[in-house]
């Protein structure tokens, strides 16, 4: 079947504006042996370099030439002579300056202390005796000390420079040794494979922690009684698959399934990133990929597990190309070499992972190197309850916890997903002060993780607080009216992430296709909020952005994938994937987009009359929704169909939950505990009041 849109589990939702990694285990010395000689002249000598840098740059520092101020020229400092500001003795000339030292508390020279301020002119080399004469004639005293700034002068100058080359190979020196002391030093260890080691001993996940995809946890059961026995199947001249990739959507179980392996199979497990095979250098990720192999023939039987191998294994000579050496086709062609050069008493399984199969490589998936491909897909109903169990044994349930119908209202969530929603009601349950976790914590932590945290601080203006009341009640009628629909759930009005409201469905069994008429039905209930909300408000709003968005990807899937318009036919108009190019692919003619356009608005016009005139037909049903949501703010399926019935809903208000919450406090000090009642342990939770929502 061609790809399908997800579906949600609500529908109409009325939106707002708005591992460490490190080399294979190497031999250590044994503790308390003393560091070799030559280590310890080579620490020596890196702390004498450090020591000699250190006294360099105070030398560059604090020498000749820092701290001076300069004099524009010689007639300003014939000036300060003739003013008495310069300190007598003080006055020396060297080859290319003059240098002197102004008298402290000098205006124009202040903060310099009781030692005064150092200050220079410059002047033109070999006038030596011109000088001379000019400083006699001022009558001050003055030294010579000519060729002395010469070499000042260059040791200011290569000073940083030899500062910086020294500090580059102190460091260069380092990350050589610490690269491994072995032959190439620290370039040398680019090329080693950076994977990690898992044995049954440090791997604690086994199958019994794998639930809800039983076909592909038999597929790799295989493969781990093999690497135990391996003449079983040889004996009838089977050959184990030489490569097994795990593809599906991300979060279902990929990474955990081959953990499981390393937990259940007494063989050593190298485990590495599609990513680490790629470096800056050429010819780094062959290497590495040599490396990996190398050591894994050493130590057969094993398994190799290269996770998001999409990263190398691409399709080659697709998209965007510069034409010169590519590191990563480099890096696959070394895969495919490697895996082709097995042989059958090797003994070594790849076993590699990916989100993204259909953009790898024809001759990565070919039969003779990743034989098999095990589809890891999303949990079913029977899965969803499964993994759950797996999730709920870490936390303590209430009694009214009914997983089953948990696993029910998350269709579309992965096994990620669902241990996310165990661990959020988790912490929702510690938060409220509870002894277990409820139902109410977990129906609360599946609608935080897939629509985010309820808003309950957040205050609405009456009329968008009606307006998103009506919305609702909308999709409400129109979906309980439908049969074809997906039952309902609930529906709130209580602002969530980016949604002011939404209208919760409860799906009876799984759907792997979509029916004609349920898409109808799916239709139709999405215009339904837009429809409401126009009649009462007289005026649109961005709120139902969502649903036009969602009804016209259903239209337009019927009309290119599904061959659900009359006038188009028995005919896919959607191309293939074209996700790798810079160019959408349109296989057809411009008549043709225009006839698909016209189809597809007609899907839509046909479900936005029929919606009309259902909320049309049941305007008084619309509105007794509307006004029970103002008041209640969330409506359970039970509280709906009371009221679609005309009966009077019979609970506490938002409102009246406030007031008790509020009056709480005032009645604390008049009640005197029982003589043996401990304060510290009484779990009368009578005083709590329920979430709203």
């Amino acid at each position: 079947m061609a790809s399908t849109p997800e579906r949600p589990d609500s529908t109409g939702k009325r939106s707002g504006d708005s591992g460490k990694t490190g080399n294979s285990p190497q031999r250590s010395n044994r503790p308390g042996t003393p560091p070799p000689p030559q280590r310890n002249r080579r620490q020596a000598f890196t702390w004498l370099t450090l020591l000699g840098l250190v006294i360099l740059l105070w030398v560059v520092m604090t020498g000749p030439g820092r701290g001076m101020r300069e004099i524009p020229t010689f007639k300003d400092f014939e000036t300060y002579v003739e003013e008495n500001k310069v300190r007598p003795g003080s006055v020396v000339i060297e080859d290319t300056r003059i240098v002197a030292e102004i008298k402290p508390k000098t205006p124009g020279f202040e903060g310099s202390g009781d030692k005064g301020t150092a200050v220079f002119v410059s002047i033109t080399p070999g006038e030596f005796a011109y000088y001379q004469d000019k400083l006699d004639a001022l009558g001050i005293g003055w030294k010579a000390d000519a060729g002395s700034s010469i070499w000042v002068q260059l040791l200011v100058g290569i000073a940083p420079v030899l500062l910086l080359l020294l500090i580059v190979w102190f460091f260069i020196a380092r990350s050589m040794r610490a690269a491994g002391g072995g032959p190439g030093g620290m370039l040398g260890s680019f090329g080693k494979s950076r994977h990690r080691v898992g044995t049954k001993d440090t791997v604690s996940v086994t199958f019994n922690d794998v639930a809800g995809i039983d076909e592909a946890r038999e597929e790799v059961t295989e493969l781990v009684e093999f690497l135990k026995n391996p003449k079983r199947f040889q004996r009838l001249g089977g050959r184990i698959p030489r490569g097994v990739l795990l593809a599906g959507p991300p979060g279902c179980g990929k990474t955990l399934l081959a953990k499981a392996i390393a937990g259940e199979a007494d063989v050593p497990f190298f485990s590495i990133s599609g990513s680490d095979f790629v470096e800056m250098f050429v010819g780094v990720g062959a290497s590495r990929v040599r490396d990996l192999f190398k050591q894994a023939k050493e130590n057969s039987p094993c398994i190799i597990f290269l996770d998001e191998i999409d990263a190398v294994g691409r399709r080659r000579g697709g998209g965007f190309s510069s034409g010169g050496h590519d590191e990563r086709e480099q890096t696959l062609n070394a895969i495919l070499v490697e895996m082709d050069g097995f042989e059958a008493a090797d003994q070594v399984i790849v076993i590699a992972a990916t989100n993204r199969a259909d953009v790898l490589d024809p001759a990565l998936t070919r039969p003779g190197r990743f034989d098999r491909q095990v589809q890891v897909t999303l949990p079913d109903l029977v899965g969803r309850k499964q993994i759950l169990e797996v999730h709920a044994k870490k936390v303590k349930l209430g009694p009214d916890v009914d997983l089953e119908r948990l696993a029910r209202g998350t269709p579309m969530f992965s096994g990620a997903d669902l241990a996310a929603i165990i661990n959020e009601a988790a912490i929702i349950a510690t938060m409220g002060e509870k002894d277990s976790v409820e139902m109410a914590d977990l129906e609360e932590a599946r609608d935080k993780i897939r629509f985010g945290r309820a808003r309950k601080s957040r205050k609405l203006e009456e009329t968008e607080r009606i307006a998103t009341a009506y919305h609702e009640a909308g999709h409400t009628v129109v979906q309980a009216l439908l049969e074809d629909a997906d039952p309902l759930h609930k529906v709130t009005i209580i602002p969530r992430g980016q949604a002011l409201g939404a209208t919760f469905s409860l799906p009876e069994k799984d759907r792997y296709g979509y029916a004609r008429r349920y898409l109808d039905a799916t239709m139709r209930v999405l215009c339904g909020g837009r429809i409401a909300e126009e009649r009462k408000t007289g005026d649109v709003s961005s709120g139902a952005g969502m649903d036009i968005r969602m009804a016209t990807a259903y239209a337009r899937h019927m009309v290119l994938e599904w061959g659900m318009s009359d006038r188009l036919g028995f005919v896919n108009y959607a191309g293939s994937d074209t996700r790798e190019m810079f160019m959408p692919e349109k296989d057809y003619s411009p008549d043709t987009a225009r006839i698909i356009d016209e189809e597809i608005r007609k899907f839509i016009d046909a479900a936005y009359d029929d919606a009309k005139r259902l909320i049309e037909a049941n305007w008084d049903k619309v509105v007794a929704i509307a006004e029970a949501l103002l008041k209640f703010e969330t409506l359970s399926r039970d509280d709906i169909d009371r009221v679609m019935r005309g009966e009077q809903l019979v609970k506490p208000t938002v409102a009246d939950l406030l007031a008790a919450e509020t009056a709480k406090p005032a009645a604390t000090p008049t009640t005197t505990p029982a003589p043996d009642a401990d304060p510290d342990t009484d779990e009368d939770l009578g005083g709590m009041v329920p979430s709203p929502a």
